[in-house]
């Protein structure tokens, strides 16, 4: 059994987009699950919960109130490694290319001194 907070927080984790404890409960309250937030969530009512969500989440209820969470392992796959075909594209940007770059142009003189004729 997990706390509502933690629900969100591992339901989060694994869907494609952020998902706030109140959430939790307006979808308990919407499909009539029965919830107590200072009791927590037990694997039959997360099943539930999870059974009324869309897009549906890649992992099972079971997986995601057990206390050995692991939602990479359980929920997304790693990142493929990365490949560079040009060792170069990775190099840091030469020093002219950086000043190109600026957006003000340079100031010369003095911090503070007036313009001539002025």
């Amino acid at each position: 059994m997990i706390s509502v907070q933690e629900f969100a927080r591992r339901l989060t984790e694994v869907s494609p987009t952020a998902v706030s404890s109140d959430d939790i409960e307006d979808l308990a309250d919407t499909t009539g699950v029965r919830i107590d937030p200072a009791r927590g969530i037990d694997a039959g009512q997360a099943q539930q919960l999870l059974d009324h969500i869309s897009p549906p989440v890649p992992i099972t209820a079971a997986a995601i109130v057990a206390p050995d969470w692991a939602p990479l392992a359980a929920g997304r796959p790693a990142a493929p490694p990365m490949v560079f075909s040009n060792p170069g594209a990775v190099d840091a940007p030469n020093e002219q290319s950086a000043q190109q770059r600026r957006s003000a142009p340079r100031r010369t003189g003095r911090p503070g001194s007036r313009r001539p004729g002025s």
